[in-house]
């Protein structure tokens, strides 16, 4: 097209080029999953495992690997086609336009932003639960019950949801509220006062959640007074961790799977241990063993560096918002004629997703490099064996996959496998030696 002789750029295809990288990636994590799933059907143990875990184990783990990965084949292909058709049918707009009719036939203000968008994240909200509901109760009742880990009933399982959705309409409308303000008079600074109010917003969050949130949907219970509660409290105050409570949880209510975190801020710490975890690790050793190993998390400030790194990645990526938020040709190519903010928000991150998964990928290298100084941290404090014992008795009891693609894992994993931790392990031990 020429406009007075000049030739006018055509507008950049964002909508293509989202769908053909989503598309793209799909295959790619396809072809991953492929080689993962091969690795799952070899039917002996990788060699470092051999006579350390017992072929009983061996093929429960590799029967709830392969259901595990036969589901996630289905569940991904549907999830493609579902999000492809949602932007390719131009169903987003629609639904954003039909949100802002509702707020009117309820008698509300349509031409207030904010009420539209509450209206179009309640719509969206309920339609992700409808679609997703089936692939939900098939993993939770068929799948981890099938192989005895589901300890939820129906009921249960509905509770938490309804639960979850509560929260969202009591939670979710004053930050929806605030960033839309926050955006539309942000001004030259907008992307500082939105990293501002995200990073306020996530501290109220960490001191919130486990004191109001996290008891709707577990039962925490001090840990009992005994030779493993003395351990901890002695490996805590031996590494000056300031420790204030010591929890366990009742995981077991919901699935028999296992863990152990710790949580608060700077001198008022707390850990939190699944009574699975207690259960499942017969030698208080091994569960003082795994709490040394988050301590070392602790000690070696990997929590704050992953904490900083969020901050940066997020400023970035709300700068990068700023300079695209007034793009007509990014609102019109996804077929909306208005720019509201909420959708700006959502386009925006469809069009970064390529930096997504570059940025998720390094964040993995570095959460497996911190997981083998926290495993070197607690050998360096004695517990070798305990944390070895235990890292594999974890294995066995969750069913971990034995057999690892090399390039799913690299890809995936955030935790090293199993048999890259023991090997390490066992080398810092007989370079020690």
């Amino acid at each position: 097209m020429e406009v007075h002789g000049q030739a006018m750029a055509s507008p950049f295809p964002y909508l293509e080029a989202v769908v053909g990288f989503m598309i793209v990636m799909y295959l790619f994590e396809t072809y991953l999953d492929v080689r993962q799933h091969s690795a799952l059907k070899l039917s002996s143990l990788p060699a470092p495992l051999k006579g350390v875990v017992s072929q009983e184990k061996f093929e429960k783990a590799q029967a709830y690997s392969l259901d595990k990965s036969r589901f996630h084949f289905v569940h991904a292909a549907v999830n493609i086609v579902e999000e492809s058709a949602i932007l390719l049918l131009g169903l987003l707009p629609l639904v954003w336009d039909k949100s802002g009719s509702l707020v009117g036939m309820l008698g509300l203000d349509e031409k207030s932003e904010i009420l539209h968008t509450l209206s179009f994240l309640a719509v969206t909200t309920l339609w992700s639960q409808v679609l997703e509901l089936p692939f939900s109760l098939y993993s939770t009742f068929v799948i981890e019950a099938r192989h005895g880990f589901n300890k939820q009933t129906v009921w249960l399982f509905f509770r938490d949801m309804v639960m979850g959705l509560l929260l969202m309409v009591v939670v979710g409308p004053p930050i929806v509220a605030a960033i839309i303000v926050i955006v539309q008079k942000g001004g030259p600074y907008l992307a500082l006062y939105l990293w501002g109010f995200m990073l306020l917003l996530s501290l109220v969050m960490m001191a919130l959640y486990p004191v109001l949130i996290a008891p709707l949907f577990n039962k925490f219970t001090p840990l009992p007074e005994g030779p493993l509660r003395v351990k901890i409290e002695k490996l805590a105050s031996k590494l000056d961790f300031p420790l204030k409570k010591l929890f366990v949880i009742d995981g077991s209510t919901r699935s028999s799977h296992s863990n152990a975190y710790m949580y608060g801020f700077y001198n008022s710490k707390r850990i939190v241990l699944y009574d699975t975890l207690i259960e499942q690790c017969k030698d208080e050793e091994e569960v003082v063993a795994v709490i040394a190993h988050e301590l070392g998390h602790w000690k070696l400030s990997h929590t704050m560096y992953s904490f900083l790194a969020m901050q940066v990645l997020t400023l970035l990526q709300f700068g990068g918002y700023t300079l695209v938020r007034n793009s007509k040709d990014l609102f019109l190519s996804f077929g909306f004629t208005t720019q509201p903010v909420l959708i700006g928000l959502i386009l925006f991150q469809h069009t970064i997703m390529p930096f997504h998964h570059l940025v998720s990928f390094a964040l993995n290298l570095v959460s497996r490099a911190f997981e083998f100084q926290a495993d070197a941290f607690a050998r360096s404090l004695g517990y070798r064996e305990p944390l070895r014992a235990g890292l594999i008795k974890l294995q066995e009891e969750n069913l971990s996959a034995m057999n690892t693609d090399p390039w799913y894992s690299a890809y995936h994993y955030s935790h090293p496998p199993l048999v890259e931790r023991l090997q390490a392990l066992d080398e810092a031990s007989k370079k020690v030696d």
